[in-house]
């Protein structure tokens, strides 16, 4: 019957197991000074609702680990390692079937050995395989991103020597066994047979003494480097750091900074690498510089200084020097922005999540730039021009609006329509939240005055807040200035709670996300919808009867906070495929991969830097590659943004902007 015996030719093979568990203790002294390393920072409560984590854990492990669904959006490095990854755990199952059938059923014999060594073979092959496609990309390729350490070289070299001594081991083994007495069994190990072949001729005590060093030196290696991994902390120890990532990632909204206590909190926002969450500082050593976030960056693609590795990568580097300083009984911390990452950097953010999408070990990049900002302006008082004159508008004025939209009125919208407009005592269930920019810029003002017509065709009840309406705070959250945010929050709550309102109906998405996704957080828990989501509903109950479709080719674009942010692409889809269903194109990069419009994280008012290309005008190309007539968005920021680059690129009379509510108002008047 097929066998083979696990500790052929190698006497007092069980020594094998005394130096792994030294290699382990060495892992684990490591490990722990690393643990004691994130816990520089400050609690955080992803420790909790454990319970909770647990299954969404196991989901993310299903899509994203096994079947690397985030890895393949990028073909090549995404196949690239997988088949590392499933070789290696083959390789580990093997080893331990390998141990369990040795030491407690006896062998695996017959039929069953020969389909193991088959697997066994394919799994090794798999890894080797991925190694040299790993090392041609690192290499030779040298895509832009990637950033090469001598640990990256280490790690694969060390890789690579395990798997070829191992089919070397093997293969030896078979050339002084199977290979003359049992020639049908060693075809069974595709990678071993080769090697078993290459040393055919070799005498019998020869191939007894090279298995037998071999053997000694593959396992070796391979406790070197769990060793190496251990006490050098190397990108090997991903294997470890990003499950425990992926497990304490945030389960809350995506962006979502903590709140301060103004009054109380000893620094506002992180001058310190002290100042972030211990699970901030685990997302550092999880960071395997892949530049993945890069690649999405709409601002790094445009030419700004930022790039989300390159930030992460920098703050990792704090941390170190601030635990040399601690080993050292050091007091002084070393200063973050200004050194790296650079105040530059920081402001080029849009806060449009795309890295942390395409991440596929959830690292949370957006809450950091935050705190970073928090601290320029809440303690340091830097800030760009721009932004000053933003966040005192906010201050002076209830919105962000300088020039012209500062001379209207909030309620000036109103005028001349039958509207229910909440006086102080009055109660509505249902109000429609206009929004900073839907109810002051003229062309936004036109979109909400559809937005009217098409509730009050569809027989729904709401109001509005008019004068009293002020700005949710989320551009005053995004540049940093909390402490506005937090005045505006508590504000609009208990405009909401006096009004006793249950339903909020949004039409800009930065408003959805902050009074849907941030105000629980300050006593403010409500209904809250984006239009898009009402009209598809109200739309599939007959409530609102649209022409089979436009004379138009129209194409959408997701804007961030309402696709990536909360997971909003089909309703919009819907509603679209019920007025123009054989005329929408879509673009390369949409739904979960849509590109910025360069509008958000306070960019509406902040100005791009100097000598780069403008993100509104960059995602413009895509929009003329669909050939469409007609450019759609549901958020008033992008509207905005698609109207400058049009008249930027003199289209006006070949290509239009329009707000989705503007398009089922013109289906609504042909039906």
């Amino acid at each position: 019957m097929a066998s083979r015996e696990v500790f052929w030719n190698i006497p007092y093979g069980y020594v094998i197991y005394v130096l792994a568990a030294i290699a382990l203790t060495f892992w684990a002294f490591g490990f722990y000074r690393r643990y004691q390393l994130w816990h520089l920072g400050k609690p955080d409560d992803s420790s909790k609702n454990i319970g909770k984590r647990i299954p969404v854990f196991i989901r993310t492990t299903l899509v994203d680990v096994l079947a690397h669904r985030r890895f393949l959006r990028d073909p090549y490095p995404g196949m690239m390692h997988l088949i590392i990854f499933w070789g290696f755990i083959i390789l580990l199952l093997a080893s331990a079937v390998d141990a369990v059938t040795h030491y407690i059923i006896g062998h695996i014999i017959g039929t069953p050995y020969l389909w193991f060594k088959l697997i066994v073979n394919i799994g090794g092959l798999l890894a080797l395989a991925g190694i040299i496609m790993a090392a041609y990309r690192r290499y030779v390729s040298k895509p832009k991103r990637l950033n090469t350490l001598l640990d990256d070289g280490i790690g694969m070299a060390l890789i690579a020597a395990m798997l070829i001594t191992g089919f070397m081991v093997e293969g030896l083994r078979q050339a002084a066994t199977e290979l003359t007495l049992h020639p049908d069994w060693a075809v069974w190990s595709a990678g071993g047979f080769l090697v078993a072949k290459a040393f055919a001729d070799m005498s019998q005590s020869s191939l007894l003494f090279w298995h037998w060093s071999l053997w000694w030196f593959h396992s070796v290696l391979a406790l070197a480097a769990i060793i190496y991994s251990g006490l050098v902390f190397s990108k090997l120890q991903h294997v470890v750091v990003s499950p425990l990532n992926i497990f304490f990632r945030s389960l809350g909204p995506v962006g979502s900074p903590a709140p301060i206590d103004i009054e109380n909190a000893e620094t506002l926002g992180a001058a310190t690498i002290k100042d972030f969450t211990w699970k901030h500082l685990l997302d550092l050593d999880a960071c395997t510089n892949c530049g993945r976030c890069q690649d999405a960056c709409p601002a790094w693609a445009t030419g700004k200084p930022l790039s989300p590795r390159k930030v992460v990568q920098d703050l990792k580097v704090h941390m170190l020097k601030a635990a040399n300083n601690q080993a050292n009984q050091s007091d002084s911390a070393p200063t973050l922005v200004g050194e790296a990452p650079s105040e530059a950097e920081i402001w080029a953010c849009t806060t449009c999540a795309a890295c942390q999408e395409t991440c596929p070990v959830y690292v949370e990049h957006i809450v950091k730039i935050i705190d970073l900002r928090r601290n320029l302006v809440l303690a340091q008082s830097k800030m760009p021009e721009t932004a000053q004159l933003m966040l005192r508008n906010m201050q002076s004025r209830g919105h962000p609006w300088a020039g012209v939209q500062s001379l209207r009125l909030r309620g000036d919208w109103t005028s001349g329509l039958e509207l229910k407009i909440l006086a102080e005592g009055d109660s509505a269930n249902t109000l429609f939240w206009v929004g900073c920019t839907g109810a002051l810029v003229e062309r936004n003002v036109a979109a909400t005055l559809s937005m009217t017509r098409v509730l009050k065709a569809a027989g729904v009840d709401f109001a509005v807040l008019g004068e009293v309406e002020t700005c949710c705070g989320d551009p005053a959250r995004r540049a940093g200035y909390e402490f506005q945010f937090q005045v505006m929050a508590e504000q609009n709550i208990e405009i909401f709670k006096n009004h006793q309102i249950k339903e909020i109906i949004t039409s800009c998405p930065h408003c959805y996300h902050t009074i849907k996704n941030e105000y629980p957080r300050y006593g403010g828990d409500f209904k809250v919808v984006h239009y898009t989501q009402l009209i598809a509903d109200l739309i599939s109950q007959g409530r609102l009867k649209l022409a089979s479709k436009l004379n138009s080719i129209l194409t959408y674009h997701d804007p961030c906070y309402l696709g990536r942010y909360n997971g909003v692409y089909l309703e919009p889809r819907r509603v679209l495929e019920a007025i123009s269903k054989p005329r929408l194109e879509e673009m390369g990069r949409s739904r979960n991969t849509s590109f910025c419009c360069g509008g958000g994280g306070g960019h509406m008012w902040i100005e791009e830097q100097p000598g780069t290309t403008k993100i509104n005008q960059m995602r413009m190309e895509d929009i003329l590659k669909t050939g469409a007539e007609t450019v759609v968005t549901a958020c008033p920021y992008c509207l905005q943004m698609f109207e400058e680059s049009i008249e930027h690129k003199q289209m006006k009379d070949s290509l239009k902007a329009r707000d989705l509510v503007e398009v089922v108002e013109a289906a609504m008047k042909q039906s």
